[in-house]
C-alpha cells in the first residue's frame, strides 16, 4: 500500500514531533508526500499550514515568527494559525487587504506532541489514561526516521513470531519459534490483542522487567489504533507495567517518522529512564534493521495467505482487511491494484 496516495489516511490524527521543538520558532514537516509548517500561535498552541507562502510558493518555515503568527521570509507576507494573510508589508495600512490564504490543517498538542490530520479526522485521538496519572510517569524514548512503510512497522508491533529471530540479541530465544497466540477483540478503532509471552531476561533488562531470573514472562494486552498506532501494554510478574506508545507516522512513500513513549508505573531510582530508553532501543533497533530491508509497498490483498500457518499472523490479516475496508468505504485507488504476494 503506497500510503501517500490513498487520501482517506489523511482523514486520521499523526504525531509530528515533541512541542518543545516548536519553542525556537516554526518547523518543517513532511507528512503523506504534503509539506506543512507547524508553529505555536498567540495563545501558544500548535498551528500547521501548508509550507508554501501563496505569493511566490518560498517554504513558510524559512521565515520566522512575529507575535504568533508566521512572517514569509521572502517578501514578509504574514500568516495567522488559519493561513490568512493578515499583513503584506508593501501596502499601506489604510490599504484593504486581499483575501489571500494558504491550507491549514487541524492540528493539537497532546501527550508532549504535535499532532496533524490533514482533513476532517474519522475519529478521535486515542486516549492514554496514564498520562498525568498518579503513580506512573511518561519517557519520551524515540524521535527517528526509518526507511519503511508505516504498515510493515504495525503488522511487526504485532508479530509474535519475530520474537525469537530478529530479537535474539535481546529478549527472543531462537530455540523456541513457535508464537503464543493472541486473543483478538475487534474495536472502532482497531482491535485489542492479549498474549503471554515467554521472554530471556538478560542483565541488561533487570530493572525493566523487575526480576533477576534468567527468564520471565509479558502479559500483553496491546492495542491497535487505526492505522497506524500502537500500544503495547506489558506486565510483568514482578508487577511491574511497562507500556510502549508508537506512532508510525507516513512521510512518504517510503518512510515514516517512528515516535515512541513509555509510561511505567515504577520510578527514576527503580529504572532510571535512559535505563529505559537503551534497552528500549536495542530492542527497536533489531526491528529497524530487518524492516528497512523490505518492500515499502505493502500489499492489502488477503487471498495469498503465505503466512496463515503462523498463529501470529492473525493481527496482520485483520489490519490488511479492516484498511482494505476503509479505502473501499471511501472509494480510495487501492482496491483496483492487484498484488502476487502479500
Amino acid at each position: 500500500m503506497l500510503t501517500g496516495q490513498q487520501k482517506t489516511l489523511r482523514r486520521f490524527w499523526y504525531a509530528i514531533m515533541p512541542i518543545s521543538h516548536l519553542a525556537e520558532g516554526a518547523k518543517p514537516f513532511r507528512l503523506m508526500n504534503e509539506d506543512i509548517v507547524v508553529f505555536l500561535d498567540a495563545e501558544g498552541e500548535p498551528a500547521a499550514l501548508r509550507d508554501r507562502c501563496c505569493h511566490r510558493t518560498t517554504k513558510l518555515s524559512k521565515g520566522w515568527m512575529e507575535n504568533g503568527t508566521i512572517v514569509c521570509g521572502y517578501h514578509g507576507w504574514t500568516y495567522d494559525r488559519s493561513g490568512t494573510v493578515v499583513r503584506i508589508p508593501q501596502y499601506d495600512s489604510a490599504t484593504p487587504l486581499p483575501r489571500y490564504k494558504v491550507d491549514s490543517f487541524h492540528c493539537q498538542a497532546r501527550y508532549g506532541y504535535v499532532w496533524v490530520a490533514l482533513e476532517d479526522p474519522l475519529l478521535p485521538l486515542f486516549d492514554i489514561p496514564e498520562d498525568g496519572a498518579p503513580g506512573f510517569r511518561r519517557i519520551c524514548q524515540f524521535y527517528d526516521r526509518w526507511y519503511t512503510a508505516p504498515l510493515r512497522l504495525m503488522e511487526n508491533s504485532f508479530d509474535n513470531a519475530h520474537f525469537s529471530f530478529v530479537h535474539r540479541g535481546t529478549f527472543g530465544d531462537n530455540a523456541q519459534p513457535k508464537p503464543s497466540t493472541y486473543q483478538i477483540e475487534e474495536t472502532g478503532y482497531g482491535f485489542v490483542a492479549t498474549t503471554v509471552v515467554d521472554i530471556v531476561n538478560p542483565p541488561a533488562a533487570f530493572r525493566v522487567t523487575g526480576t533477576t531470573a534468567p527468564t520471565t514472562t509479558r502479559t500483553m494486552r496491546n492495542h491497535w489504533y487505526m492505522p497506524f498506532c500502537r500500544r503495547m501494554d506489558m506486565t510483568y510478574p514482578s508487577g511491574i507495567r511497562h507500556i510502549i506508545i508508537t506512532c508510525a507516522t507516513p512521510v512518504d512513500d517510503a518512510r515514516i517518522q517512528l515516535i515512541q513513549l513509555a509510561y511505567r508505573n515504577d520510578t527514576e531510582e527503580q529504572c532510571p529512564a535512559q535505563a529505559l530508553i537503551d534497552w528500549d532501543a536495542a530492542v527497536v533497533y533489531e526491528d529497524r534493521d530487518i524492516l528497512e530491508a523490505t518492500d515499502p509497498d505493502a500489499a492489502l490483498d488477503l487471498s495469498h495467505r503465505t503466512e496463515a500457518h503462523m498463529a501470529s499472523d492473525r493481527p496482520g490479516l485483520i489490519m490488511r482487511r479492516r484498511l482494505l475496508e476503509l479505502l473501499k468505504q471511501h472509494n480510495d485507488p487501492e482496491v483496483t491494484r492487484n498484488y502476487a504476494t502479500v
